[in-house]
């Protein structure tokens, strides 16, 4: 048990409440570390994706932190999650310990994360939001299980994917503030996830934008489920 406990925001990536950080959360809370686990608007289920906007996530996140009073807070974003903590993270500063992207977009000005994805996704993305209906994005198994689960069985990566909820198409095609704010930042990178495909299109690309290195982790891109354990500890020592 740890003598003094940490506070952990942990901010899911697309099409995931915070129910996908429960393995990590048990760790971390074993370790007698507070941790909170937000379901972003637009991604409980029976949420329709067309009711909110980019930046009403990013004030979920806020209002997390704020509402709640927390200070020294680690505020770890997952994937999509980048984006909204990149905005969080200036009207929360005076709240921050650390900032921490796992195998996470980290955005540019004036680029939305349609704009930082291969065109195999980008067309992905357009098809799946056309037939919709409601404007959005769910993976095909075949994609989940092979660019974002491969260290899971068929049957366990079958059982995560009915679990995943349609992802708003905003949230990939509207952009975020970008501003200076100051917190200490890490960035932490799965060393099986090839979510990304690795060179133009990869996630070191993003470590770069930060001017940090990637701190190497065990693990896919959802290693929240499968390396819940090392990515524990790997939140801890970045």
């Amino acid at each position: 048990m740890a003598e003094t406990g940490e506070t952990f925001v942990l901010i899911t990536g697309a099409w995931h409440g915070g129910w996908a950080w429960r393995p990590v959360a048990q760790r971390l809370r074993a370790e007698g570390h507070q941790v909170l686990t937000p379901t972003l608007p637009g991604l409980a289920d029976g949420d329709d994706p067309r009711e909110h906007t980019l930046s009403d996530v990013v004030d979920a996140v806020v209002r997390t932190v704020e509402d709640r009073d927390l200070r020294d807070v680690t505020l770890v974003g997952h994937s999509w999650g980048g984006y909204p903590i990149t905005a969080a993270a200036p009207r929360l500063a005076g709240r921050l310990r650390k900032l921490i992207y796992w195998s996470a977009f980290v955005p540019a000005a004036g680029r939305s994360l349609f704009d930082e994805v291969p065109p195999e996704y980008q067309g992905l993305f357009t098809a799946q939001a056309e037939a919709s209906g409601t404007n959005s994005v769910l993976l095909p198994f075949e994609v989940w299980q092979q660019g974002f689960i491969a260290d899971a069985s068929g049957p366990v990566a079958q059982l995560l994917h009915e679990l995943l909820v349609p992802q708003p198409m905003q949230y990939f095609t509207e952009t975020v503030e970008v501003t200076e704010h100051g917190v200490p930042t890490a960035y932490v990178l799965g060393e099986q996830d090839v979510a990304l495909p690795p060179g133009e299109y990869g996630w070191n690309r993003f470590a770069d934008r930060l001017g940090v290195p990637a701190q190497p982790v065990a693990g896919s891109h959802e290693a929240c489920f499968t390396q819940p354990a090392a990515l524990a500890e790997a939140f801890l020592k970045a």
